[in-house]
């Protein structure tokens, strides 16, 4: 796809490029053209006057000095006779043939001759005795001046055009490959049974959509494998009562043969539930690993969560906000940990907030981590790194009640932490810093100053507008 988009771009470009290129080419040659025998015409005009007043061959020779721009021997002027016994007068440098000399002088319009090194421009001119011609060459290095540079400069910008349009190509094939070639590579981990694998959902609003139905059908994948296993260990702790009642009869058996086999089978049986037990323990557990470690769409926790809890923030008169839960935010973390840490932080606002306070819930998806803020209008926490450190031992003596314990675990289980504010609602913030691929992102960079300050710009912005 990458090198077709490479291609059509190219051809494309290469057509448009030398339907115009081609034309401008010739249309500067023409213009160059017409400058040298504008020139010409030019200096033959200088000429004009001096023959309507004389034709002295002394004066005529002075005003042709006086007409060259340039190297000179390049006009002439051709005089008729005058008189019965006069002779043509012949002023300069003659080039062109005598013939076009006479052509021009009957029909009475300049003409061009060509001759060797370029070309003449015959032009006449009525006097006394007759019509003079006035010659100017026109060298044909006067004829192409400047037009190689301008083909050069054309040839350039087409040039860059076509390398630009593969280049743009190059780079919208790669925007639209990659999520592909991500989507394909994560389908054949899926296929080798890696249950964590989930794909970005970023590129062209189809791929976007295609990752998303993916990263749905992965989860139900995980889900359904639970449940079967699920089902396997309960199946079989359900025959370990019948297992028992055959092994009490099978003792009451006596010593025979027969007794002595049944209860063989029923130990080998024994054994086989117990193994199919403990490999569905297993499987079980590495199930819920591949949940973990494939995350969860944070968005839509939070839209979840707050559903949830605006029933009793519409019962108790308070404003909510949400922002930047717009669109899929992927975190390291299983589902029901990042919902059971929202449920502590809105449930924190709850309890110790006045009804009526307004909360907002915001989230930001950087490239090192993904920030949920968590801010209230209340009176906020006069210490809050001493609520942090009283927090660190989960509850009983000591504990500020806040339920952090949950909140800190999840950070600190993808490399993040949480901290406490001051929110620019006038309350409490906590921020749960949520690190990306196992990236020790710590909010103490510079980097980290500067999401707070855009998170805060966002806030303040929902906050005016009461979106």
């Amino acid at each position: 796809m990458r090198w077709a988009l490479v291609k059509v771009a190219l051809a494309v470009t290469t057509m448009v490029v030398v339907a115009f290129a081609v034309p401008l080419g010739l249309v500067v040659k023409e213009l160059a053209r017409d400058r040298a025998y504008s020139n010409a015409e030019r200096q033959a005009a200088t000429i004009g006057p001096v023959l309507a007043i004389t034709t002295d061959r002394p004066q005529l020779e002075r005003a042709v000095a006086s007409a060259e721009t340039g190297p000179g021997g390049r006009i002439g002027v051709h005089v008729p006779a005058s008189g019965k016994n006069g002779k043509p007068a012949e002023i300069g440098s003659r080039r062109a043939a005598r013939k076009d000399v006479e052509a021009a002088a009957k029909l009475g319009r300049a003409s061009i001759s060509p001759v060797t090194g370029g070309s003449s421009l015959l032009q006449p001119t009525a006097v006394a005795a007759g019509i003079a011609v006035v010659e100017v060459f026109v060298p044909d290095a006067a004829l192409t001046n400047g037009v190689t540079t301008s083909w050069v400069v054309l040839a350039g910008v087409g040039l860059a055009l076509v390398v630009g349009s593969v280049a743009v190509a190059d780079r919208l094939g790669t925007r639209m490959v990659r999520p592909a070639e991500r989507l394909a590579g994560a389908a054949h981990d899926l296929g080798k049974g890696k249950l964590g694998v989930r794909v970005p959902e970023d590129g062209p609003k189809e791929l976007r959509s295609a990752a998303s139905a993916f990263n749905s059908m992965a989860d139900q994948v995980v889900q359904l494998l639970a449940n079967e296993r699920e089902l396997a260990a309960d199946l079989s702790h359900r025959l370990r009562t019948p297992l028992t009642v055959l092994r009490l009869n099978a003792a009451s058996l006596g010593d025979t043969q027969a007794a002595e086999q049944t209860r063989a089978a029923v130990e080998q049986l024994e054994r086989e539930v117990d193994q199919i037990i403990r490999t569905a323990r297993e499987q079980k557990a590495q199930t819920r690993q591949a949940a973990a470690a494939a995350g969860c769409d944070a968005a839509e926790v939070i839209h979840e969560r707050m559903g949830f809890w605006s029933a009793l923030a519409e019962d108790e008169g308070r404003t909510v906000r949400i922002a930047g839960a717009d669109r899929p935010v992927r975190v390291p973390v299983a589902r029901p940990e990042l919902a059971a840490a929202l449920d502590a932080m809105l449930g924190n606002v709850f309890r110790h907030t006045p009804e009526g306070t307004a909360f907002a819930v915001d989230v930001h998806n950087a490239e090192e981590a993904v920030i949920v803020l968590v801010s209230d209008a209340g009176g906020g926490i006069a210490d809050p790194d001493a609520a942090l450190r009283r927090g660190h031992g989960g509850g009983g003596a000591g504990s500020t009640g806040l339920g952090l314990d949950i909140v800190r675990r999840l950070a600190e289980s993808t490399g993040g932490d949480v901290r406490i504010g001051r929110s620019v609602l006038g309350g409490t913030e906590v921020r749960v810093w949520l690190a990306l691929d196992d990236r020790r992102a710590r909010p103490g960079t510079r980097r980290g100053h500067r999401l707070r300050r855009t998170l805060g710009g966002r806030l303040r912005r929902t906050a005016r507008t009461g979106s």
